[in-house]
């Protein structure tokens, strides 16, 4: 900070202030306060990153699905939940992860979890800095190849 001041001869002279500016709070400003992630962050991510695995054909339990296909279709109603099948427990640095998933008939049910585990545990951890303690997955149902002929012919077309 800059003052002029005027010398007993009435010459204006800049002096050179030595007061430091004040400075409110104290460390890194990145540490102050709290960031706190709902359930359903984690659950839409972890929803997501599960899908975009080969071999899974869709999330939740059947009973879950056929209602969301129902409310898929009602004019004005949801669009595809991204988190079916997907419960997440969140804590201050820690997530549990529960999925519940349907694979496609002939992939290795093994090697489809470890895939799912891998893809949800890197998106979470990268995206919100939790760590994933778990990811439990509940292989629910193995869609048949026979049964996509038989969903094409049961849905309604639809009118626009």
């Amino acid at each position: 900070m800059t003052e002029m001041t005027t010398t007993p001869d009435g010459d204006n002279e800049p002096q050179v202030s030595t007061r430091k500016p004040t400075r409110r709070g104290g460390g890194d400003p990145a540490t102050r306060g709290r960031t706190t992630i709902a359930d359903g962050v984690v659950e839409k991510i972890a929803g997501l990153a599960a899908r975009d695995v080969v071999g899974v054909h869709a999330m939740g339990s059947g009973l879950a699905r056929t209602f969301g296909a129902v409310r898929d279709r009602v004019p004005g109603g949801s669009t595809k939940s991204v988190t079916r099948g997907v419960k997440a427990e969140v804590g201050e640095v820690q997530t549990a992860i529960d999925l519940e998933i349907v694979v496609d008939y002939g992939v290795s049910i093994g090697e489809v979890a470890r895939a799912v585990r891998e893809n949800v545990v890197a998106a979470v951890e990268r995206m919100t800095g939790l760590e994933v303690v778990e990811v439990n997955i509940a292989v629910s149902d193995v869609k048949l190849p026979e049964e996509e002929e038989e969903e094409e012919e049961l849905q309604p077309p639809r009118i626009q």
